[in-house]
């Protein structure tokens, strides 16, 4: 095999590999959650979270793909087992749960909002501890991916509390006024 020459040494570029495999777990469960939500929600805001998560989760399939490859360009191979993923990733599945539509979205808004704290840690630790810029630019094209992402969900959740005209709701008391 010819040795990369590409000025990060074998402990660097093996620093790098590991936070990448981490982003790689996490983005794939964060894959299969949006297609799970995807097939799973139901009521009347079904059709714009069917399509909305769709989106989602074709680019995450693309991201899943590109970190895959950048591990590749550094000379590492990318874990590729549910397995695998499952030990490394900071994400946490909800088996055997489905929430309402709004549980989905404040779920995977937290996924998402989860993920760009990590990358923000592995972007710095790419620049400062590892050396490498390229990743580090790279990773912060991927968290800028998922900050939009998470606004949107964001933006979702907070609607549920207006009113058409966008004004807050209060919350409506009872009969015995709590």
């Amino acid at each position: 095999m010819q040795p990369l020459n590409i000025g990060l040494t074998d402990t660097q570029r093996q620093g790098v590999i590991d936070l990448l495999n981490c982003d790689l777990a996490d983005t794939y469960l964060l894959l299969v959650k949006t297609k799970k939500h995807h097939w799973d929600v139901v009521g009347p805001q079904f059709m714009t979270l069917h399509k909305l998560w769709q989106e989602h989760y074709e680019a995450l399939t693309i991201n899943v793909d590109v970190i895959a490859e950048r591990i590749r360009t550094l000379g590492g191979y990318p874990v590729g087992t549910m397995e695998g993923f499952l030990k490394i990733c900071s994400l946490r599945e909800h088996a055997g749960k489905v929430p309402t539509a709004t549980g989905m979205v404040s779920q995977l808004l937290n996924d998402h909002e989860e993920i760009v704290r990590n990358l923000r840690n592995h972007i710095d630790q790419c620049a400062e501890k590892f050396k490498d810029n390229g990743t580090a630019d790279f990773l912060t094209g991927l968290m800028e991916q998922h900050e939009q992402i998470a606004w949107m969900l964001r933006s979702f959740i907070e609607g549920e509390a207006l009113a058409p005209d966008g004004a807050k709701l209060e919350p409506k008391k009872d009969a015995v006024g709590v």
